[in-house]
């Protein structure tokens, strides 16, 4: 149960609705918006929910889900279920391209794991788009939304005929147009138009009875009418007659592929009923992603676990401007059901007590909410809230008679599955009875055994609160130095009013503020000052907490430090040791061998001077070679070059063989290119080189040179098949189609689209003449009504 009927409206819910509902690309997700309902049924809930999460899920993975395409088809099958009536040619390209978006959407769930996404998968399975019906589609409609000529040998019949008539016609006003041009009957600019669907030529008025034929229309100066010629009257006939031909055959086609349709219509009913549900989802979970919200822990019972928690209206307005909310920590349970907050005004409780209120109200609507990923959430049957001024001339209650009412409601209504909120409890009437009236109905909230949320001011309910089973106070956080809010919740301790403080602040006299003091009494001043310092103490003590904290991490981080250097210097210490104990073992054998035999020889040679002189040159050798250290090879030579290193120059990493290119400065930074890799790196570690230099340690030409040919490759990626000509002039749109037809014909294009336009036609019909000058085109016509109609040629080339 809600309570009152505004409650979506005073939480904000409804600002969410509409965010959903511009979401949706369809009006298949908009209705499943507007049916939106907070649910008391926790199954109900925990499917929403998940269904939801597991939409986020897919959108995260960036896996290629459908995104487009979803069209409400549901109001042409409700007429296609009609015996005897057609779907139009738009209706049926419509359900051609959101039947291919059902399928897509299918595909996806059946290449899942059976446990991926098991909600939506599981439903996927019970959706039924018959292929025989789709192809019977695709056969008929083309992906342009056009009847194919193919669609029966009858239209392809018709249409042959009737581009053969169109271009005898073309052939006859060519002839006719160029030998009234000669005879001076029009400009050489005028080329031929169409007036009500039949080919005319513009004739300036004085040489009308030079031309024979029928007048279809003058200019608006008169000076200017146009004639359709004698000669081609009966060719015309025959192509108005052959175009009435082609839409009864159209009709019959259509016709035919309605009754086809028919028996799967309640199969696709439920086609479309899913897919107005992934667009529902894929709203929830982009909402979802713009808030940061999760799919937390929910459990069927009664409690508040939320680190973290952030107003969800509040999020996505400061997210624009580049701010953050300052987040809520709350925790209600058995114990602790209740919770009396107090604080000074504009300190943040009534943002407190509404972000409880719209995240519980959200999460039950099927939505995920924006808190941290360790929270926990409950499960409430009923949403009591008391919130703003319901005065009303009407009923001839006041602000307080209001809340009293609503009061009643919560006594009554209240039990253990009720989460109440009341914002400035007790306001409205004079303090002494507000305050004893609001602690009896406290007094009773807390045996229904419901849970709940207060804001307040009087001292006498903050001490209900703190001698009570089931209540606990709690404090808007407030900078008692500065006098300034901090927005933070704190549970566990009564907050001060700063009544006095703020007042003195703002500029009351210091007169009437201690005047004030002694009216209201020591007792009540000591228990707001009391309440001042201790949260002035309680600000100074979680401020050296945290400096304590920080320091006793770097000591440990600093000790783990040295007990691994320690470590591993030992572990060093070891292994030289014993590698220069080898060493000089290794020596001493060698060297002792080497003695004995060098006196082996010379006693053999009788210590003849020469031989001894070598075998000591030979002794000295070894000892040299053992003692001095190997040289190392000599760095290859690299031709340096004078000057500041500059873009496209050549350069060497000092101290490393690496030589690359400079592809930009960025102050004393450098970007390089090394073969294929790029790399950031201070001038002052780089060594120009010469362009022989780099061609020698690459195998790279420097200068590359030669005339550059059409890239194919290139011309494709980046060639459109639509050309918007909108807001140009005659010459340079012709030089555009020009260099747009080169391009098309090159690359085998058999189908072009050239927006130009309503207006007056001017543009129109100059694009269409330039275009029959082309061999290549076969056809041009008006787009499709939808999508452009006459302000838009279809151009077809052979």
């Amino acid at each position: 149960m809600l309570y009152p009927k505004t409650l979506e409206q005073k939480l904000g819910f409804d600002k969410l609705r509409e965010w959903l509902h511009e979401a949706c690309i369809s009006p298949l997700g908009q209705y499943y918006v507007e049916k939106i309902r907070f649910s008391d049924n926790f199954g109900m809930v925990e499917k929403l929910v998940s269904q939801t999460a597991e939409m986020k899920s897919i959108l995260e993975t960036g896996e290629n889900f459908p995104s487009q395409n979803y069209i409400d088809a549901t109001p042409y099958l409700k007429r296609a279920a009609i015996e005897g009536m057609l779907l139009t040619q738009s209706e049926f390209s419509d359900i051609k391209v959101s039947l291919q978006t059902i399928r897509l959407c299918l595909r996806f769930f059946e290449n899942q794991e059976a446990d991926s996404f098991p909600l939506l998968g599981e439903y996927a399975k019970s959706v039924r788009v018959e292929k025989p019906i789709t192809d019977a589609i695709d056969r008929i409609i083309d992906d342009r939304g056009q009847i194919k000529d193919s669609a029966s040998p009858e239209l392809g019949r018709i249409r042959r005929q009737l581009i053969s008539e169109q271009a005898g016609i073309r052939k006859k006003l060519d002839s006719i147009l160029r030998a009234a041009k000669s005879s001076g009957w029009i400009g050489d600019d005028v080329s031929l138009t169409v007036r009500n669907g039949r080919m005319v030529i513009p004739i300036i008025a004085e040489h009308k009875r030079k031309l024979k034929g029928f007048i279809h229309d003058e200019s608006a100066t008169g000076q200017t009418v146009f004639i359709e010629p004698t000669d081609i009257f009966e060719s015309n006939n025959e192509i108005r007659e052959l175009e009435y031909e082609e839409r009864r055959e159209i009709n019959r086609i259509l016709l035919q592929l309605t009754s086809q349709l028919r028996p799967y219509v309640p199969d696709l009913q439920k086609a479309y009923q899913f897919l107005g549900l992934l667009d529902f989802l894929r709203a929830k979970a982009r909402l979802a992603f713009e808030m940061q919200a999760i799919n937390p822990v929910f459990e069927n019972r009664q409690f508040i676990d939320w680190r973290e928690a952030r107003h969800p209206i509040l999020h996505l307005s400061f997210q624009k401007a580049g701010k953050k909310v300052v987040p809520l920590t709350i925790e209600l349970n058995e114990k602790r059901r209740i919770l009396i907050v107090s604080g000074p005004n504009a300190g943040g409780k009534s943002v407190a007590l509404k972000t409880v209120g719209l995240i519980q109200y959200m999460y039950q609507c099927g939505l995920l909410v924006p808190m941290r990923e360790d929270s926990s959430i409950g499960f409430f049957q009923n949403i009591f809230i008391d919130i703003g001024d319901e005065q009303s001339l009407e009923n001839d209650l006041s602000t307080y008679s209001s809340h009293l009412t609503n009061m009643r409601h919560f006594l009554t209504m209240a039990n253990k599955r009720t989460l109440f909120l009341i914002d400035e409890f007790g306001t409205g009437t004079e303090p002494g009875l507000g305050g004893a009236i609001a602690e009896a109905i406290l007094e009773d909230l807390t045996k229904s055994g419901a849970y709940g949320m207060i804001n307040t001011h009087y001292t006498n309910l903050k001490v209900l609160a703190d001698k009570t089973e089931g209540l606990v106070n709690g404090a808007m956080r407030f900078d008692g130095e500065h006098l300034e809010p901090i927005y933070q919740l704190e549970i566990g301790r009564p907050g001060s009013s700063f009544a006095f403080e703020i007042a003195s602040k703002i500029g009351l006299p210091k007169a009437v503020v201690n005047r004030a003091k002694e009216k209201l009494g020591t007792q009540q001043v000591s228990f707001e000052k009391l309440l001042k310092e201790l949260d002035i103490e309680r600000r100074v003590f979680a401020e050296k907490n945290i400096e304590l904290g920080i320091k006793e991490r770097k000591l440990a981080r600093e000790l783990s430090d040295y007990t691994l250097l320690k470590s591993k210097l030992e572990t060093n210490e070891k292994k030289i040791v014993n590698d220069a104990k080898q060493k000089a073992k290794t020596l001493l054998t060698d060297a002792n061998q080497l003695i004995e035999n060098t006196i082996r020889e010379i006693k053999e040679n009788k210590a003849e001077k020469e031989k001894t002189k070598t075998v000591r040159a030979q002794l000295e050798k070894f000892s040299k070679a053992e003692l001095v250290p190997e040289e190392l090879p000599v760095e290859d030579i690299y031709e340096p070059e004078e000057g500041a290193i500059a873009v496209g120059n050549y350069v060497r990493i000092i101290g490393q063989t690496a030589i690359g290119e400079v592809l930009s400065l960025k102050g004393k930074d450098a970007e390089i290119r090394i073969g294929d890799l790029k790399s950031n790196i201070k001038l002052n570690r780089l060594e120009k080189v010469s362009n022989k230099t780099y061609k020698a340690a690459t195998g790279e030409k420097t200068v590359k040179t030669g005339a550059k040919g059409v890239d194919m490759n290139e011309r494709m990626l980046n060639f459109s098949f639509n050309l918007d000509l909108r807001g140009k002039r005659g010459e340079e749109a012709l030089g555009v189609v020009d260099q747009f037809m080169d391009n098309a014909i090159m690359l085998g294009y058999d189908e072009l689209r050239i927006v130009h336009g309503k207006g007056d036609g001017i543009l129109r019909t100059l694009v269409r003449n330039y275009l029959r000058g082309y061999a290549q085109v076969s056809g041009m016509y008006d787009e499709h009504a939808d999508r452009g109609g006459a302000g838009v040629t279809i151009v077809k080339l052979r």
